[in-house]
């Protein structure tokens, strides 16, 4: 079973942590299912940027984004040549290393 290693966050996830993930299942759900709160405004709909991530490790594993995701990501704050919408990323067969942004574009926390 692949897993997600979150890098530390200072607010979501200090001491980072590793999270065993299903194939399949969006980076946004397994970190949720952790108790990792990844602003997701859009109730992962993909129709915002709020769950904004950058794949460090792993990225190719993926399957790619699709145009609606991409259009999305070129308004997401601090985009990277590895950023994807979190609610849309699914995993694959190999471990992921994730980093959650410090900011996004969103003005007021949803607190999901």
């Amino acid at each position: 079973m692949p897993q997600i290693i979150l890098l530390p966050h200072d607010e979501l996830c200090p001491e980072g942590m590793v999270i065993e993930a299903e194939p399949g299942e969006t980076i946004c759900d397994a970190a949720l299912r952790e108790g990792v709160e990844i602003e997701h405004a859009c109730e992962k709909s993909c129709a915002c940027t709020t769950c904004h991530v950058v794949v460090r490790e792993g990225f190719d594993s993926m399957e790619e984004a699709d145009e609606l995701e991409e259009d999305l990501l070129d308004k997401a704050w601090g985009l990277e040549p590895e950023s994807r919408l979190s609610c849309q990323a699914q995993v694959g067969s190999d471990d992921l290393v994730v980093e959650i942004p410090k900011y996004t574009i969103n003005q007021v926390s949803e607190n999901h």
